[in-house]
C-alpha cells in the first residue's frame, strides 16, 4: 500500500514557506510517504506579469485535465494521501479529490499551512465558507494548535482534528551553545512585514535578518543581511529569538498580528531548533506552549522586554536553553508532524471500526 504527499513546487527563496513544506517532505518520508509535486509554473514569467497569469492557468488546466488523472490510476493501491494546505486553487484541489475517490480507496489528510478563513478572508464570509467546505472534503485535519482546531470546529469543520503542537524544523546547523546571558534578541523573517521595527527602541539589542529591510535602523536594531533557512541559523547567536507582527510596539496588530492568535510562525520554529529561548506575544496560540516547556517568556508589549529581561538571571536563562535543547531535538528529528500524522492514522481508523 503506497502513502503519497501532494505539495505545492514554490520558487520563493529566502523564506520561510516552502521550509515548512521540505521538512514536512523529508519527515513525512520516515513513514513511508513519497512526495509528488504540484507545478502551476509560477517564476516563469515576472511573477506579476500578464504572461505569468496565462501560464499558471493553463498548466492548472493540465494538472487538473491530465496530470492527475494519470497519477491516481498509476497508484489504485494508495492507503493514505496528504495535501499540503493551501494550493492556492480550490479548483485544483477538488479535482484531486475526485480523482482519488475515482481511482483509489486512500484516507485523505490535509496538514495545513494557513487558514485563509482567518488570515485573509475575514471580510469575505463566501470565500472562507468555501474554504471551511473543502476543509470537509479531508477524512481528517493537522491543525497547528488546540486553538486553530477550536476554531474550525466552532467555525463549521466535522472532521477528525488533530494539533501539530507546532512547526518541525530540520536544521542542518549545530545547535547554538549557551556561552553567557547579555540579553540580546534577533528577529528573522521579510522586513517589510516588520513595521514594529520602528517603534522599537529598547536597551537590549536586537539584531534583524531577513530580505526589504528598511533604509535605516534606530541604535536599537542593527541589520545583518539575509541568508538561505538553512544557512540562518549559525548566525543566530543571540539569546532569544523574537516572535511579533504588526505595525506596533504596543501589541501585535493587523491581519497578520491577530493572526498570531490562531497559526504557529514558522520563525518560532527556526529559533528553537537553533537553540534560541523565544520571546512571544502573550495572546499568540504558542504562548501556553512556550510557558509550559519553560523555552522561553510571553509579553504584551515590546516596551516590557528590558525589564522582563533584566529579571532573569543568568542561571535562570541557562535552564530555558537547556529546555529549547530538548524541544530542539525533537523538531530535528520530525517528532511532531510524524506524532501528528500517527495520531491521525489511529483516530480515522478507529472511527471507520
Amino acid at each position: 500500500m503506497e502513502r503519497y504527499i501532494i505539495s505545492l513546487r514554490d520558487p520563493a527563496q529566502n523564506v520561510g514557506g516552502p521550509k515548512a513544506n521540505m521538512d514536512n517532505i523529508h519527515n513525512l518520508a520516515k513513514l513511508g510517504f513519497k512526495n509528488y509535486w504540484l507545478d502551476y509554473g509560477w517564476n516563469f514569467w515576472d511573477n506579476h506579469g500578464l504572461k505569468n497569469f496565462v501560464k499558471s492557468r493553463v498548466n492548472k488546466f493540465k494538472v487538473a485535465y491530465l496530470t492527475l488523472p494519470h497519477f491516481f490510476k498509476q497508484h489504485r493501491d494508495m492507503e493514505y494521501l496528504i495535501l499540503q494546505y493551501p494550493l492556492y486553487s480550490a479548483f485544483t484541489m477538488k479535482r484531486i479529490v475526485d480523482c482519488m475517490h475515482k481511482y483509489t480507496n486512500a484516507k485523505l489528510f490535509i496538514i495545513i499551512h494557513d487558514v485563509e478563513s482567518i488570515r485573509l478572508y475575514v471580510d469575505q464570509p463566501e470565500k472562507g465558507k468555501d474554504e471551511i467546505d473543502s476543509f470537509n472534503w479531508a477524512d481528517g485535519i493537522i491543525g497547528h494548535n488546540d486553538k486553530m482546531n477550536q476554531w474550525l470546529k466552532e467555525n463549521g469543520v466535522t472532521v477528525p482534528l488533530v494539533s501539530l503542537g507546532i512547526f518541525d524544523y530540520d536544521n542542518p546547523q549545530p545547535l547554538q551553545k549557551f556561552t553567557g546571558y547579555d540579553k540580546t534578541i534577533c528577529y528573522a523573517g521579510n522586513l517589510i512585514d516588520a513595521k514594529f521595527l520602528n517603534e522599537y527602541h529598547q536597551k537590549s539589542k536586537l539584531i534583524v535578518f531577513g530580505p526589504n529591510p528598511a533604509e535605516h535602523y534606530n541604535d536599537s536594531i542593527d541589520y545583518e543581511g539575509q541568508y538561505t533557512p538553512e544557512e540562518l541559523p549559525k548566525h543566530l547567536t543571540q539569546n532569544f529569538g523574537l516572535v511579533w507582527h504588526g505595525t506596533s510596539a504596543d501589541t501585535c496588530n493587523g491581519t497578520f498580528g491577530k493572526y498570531l492568535r490562531y497559526n504557529n510562525p514558522h520563525k518560532t520554529s527556526l529559533y528553537l531548533s537553533s537553540g534560541l529561548p523565544v520571546i512571544i506575544w502573550d495572546q499568540a496560540a504558542l504562548a501556553p506552549f512556550v510557558e509550559e516547556n519553560g523555552i522561553g517568556i510571553t509579553i504584551s508589549s515590546l516596551n516590557e522586554i528590558d525589564e522582563r529581561l533584566n529579571a532573569i538571571s543568568p542561571a535562570e536563562y541557562q535552564q530555558m536553553h537547556d529546555n529549547v535543547k530538548k524541544i530542539a531535538e525533537k523538531m530535528r528529528s520530525g517528532y511532531y508532524v510524524t506524532t501528528a500524522i500517527d495520531r491521525m492514522v489511529e483516530k480515522t481508523n478507529a472511527k471507520s471500526k
